[in-house]
């Protein structure tokens, strides 16, 4: 199987989720990653987030660090202490690009940090970059 080929199929097989109180990331996200032939699921908190998690198993999560009721941190912290879920990347997102926050984000288990406004090439990479590393 050629690498292209390969890429493609790890791309039909990805489930990808991504959680942003902003129906704009959400949206932008997802058509860029179903452009790419990604398996997209959404959800607007960290509370609707772990409901999904359990019910769809994604391959690989974005999270927005300033959210409601259950916030980037807290959620990932939750993801990652659960055996089940603790090698699925999580990649923080947030506007906030200060030292404290990114270290906040390696503090509970994130696995990167994307500063918002993120372009195609940065939200591609970063999805090629640990799904790549998970099939290793």
């Amino acid at each position: 199987m050629s690498a292209v080929a390969a890429e493609a199929s790890a791309a039909a097989a990805a489930k990808i989720m991504v959680i942003d109180d902003s129906p704009t990331i959400r949206k932008t996200a997802e058509t860029l990653l179903v452009k790419e032939g990604y398996s997209v699921i959404t959800a607007a908190d960290g509370f609707e987030a772990l409901a999904k998690v359990a019910d769809y198993e994604p391959d690989l999560i974005f999270i927005d660090i300033m959210m409601p009721r259950l916030d980037g941190y807290q959620a990932c912290a939750l993801i990652k202490n659960n055996a089940r879920y603790a090698k699925t990347p999580v990649i923080m997102l947030s506007s906030k690009d200060g030292l404290f926050d990114r270290a906040r984000g390696r503090i509970v288990g994130s696995d990167e940090y994307l500063t918002k406004p993120f372009t195609k090439d940065e939200l591609l990479g970063a999805v090629r970059a640990h799904l790549a590393q998970r099939s290793a």
